[in-house]
């Protein structure tokens, strides 16, 4: 039996005094992914910063009993350095591998060019690379396809199942469908 990586149980979340969602219930395990929708303000952001610990949940247990890598709107890459040396910092620290995270991203021709200077698909792309530099058995991607291109969703979509099938599992927030084969399914809202 596979190893569980995250699990909820009654889970509540409170945001600007406004209940989101409560009684949520989910375990994701080692090879799985669970694909989150529903309308903007049901709490899909708000849910994967709780799988994160980066917000408490207003009431419920949440078990996550390995490391995770959050993928958001937030970038968490100095603008100030080059691509190669920004997603090394994060690497050296999780000791993962930046240079073949950029370059399953298809980053690598970048490597020199200062984070500042990135498009806004190329910032997506080095936000999926540091995550799966991290080298953290569970994935929590916010929007993970928002500013990719055709050759970025295929990369996603290549990166995602190469993680699952090495063991890890993923949590995803998405309008659009996500390339996640055989994905659950959660409706906030």
């Amino acid at each position: 039996m596979s190893a569980t990586l995250l699990r909820m149980e009654r889970v509540a979340c409170l945001r600007g005094g406004r209940r989101l969602f409560e009684g949520l219930d989910l375990c994701l395990r080692e090879g799985g992914a669970l694909l989150v929708s529903g309308p903007n303000g049901a709490g899909k952001s708000s849910l994967l910063r709780i799988a994160a610990g980066l917000l408490a949940a207003a009431a419920g247990r949440v078990e996550r009993p390995g490391a995770a890598a959050l993928a958001d709107e937030s970038l968490a890459l100095d603008p100030r350095q080059t691509l190669a040396r920004a997603l090394g910092f994060w690497a050296r620290l999780d000791q993962g591998d930046a240079a073949q995270a950029m370059a399953s991203m298809g980053l690598a021709a970048l490597a020199d060019v200062p984070v500042r200077m990135l498009s806004t698909g190329q910032r997506k792309r080095a936000a999926l690379a540091r995550v799966a530099a991290s080298g953290a058995p569970l994935w929590l991607l916010d929007e993970p396809a928002n500013g990719l291109d055709s050759e970025g969703l295929e990369r996603l979509a290549d990166a995602m199942a190469a993680h699952r099938a090495g063991g890890g599992a993923i949590l995803a927030a998405s309008h659009p469908p996500l390339p996640l084969p055989g994905a659950e399914r959660l409706a906030l809202g």
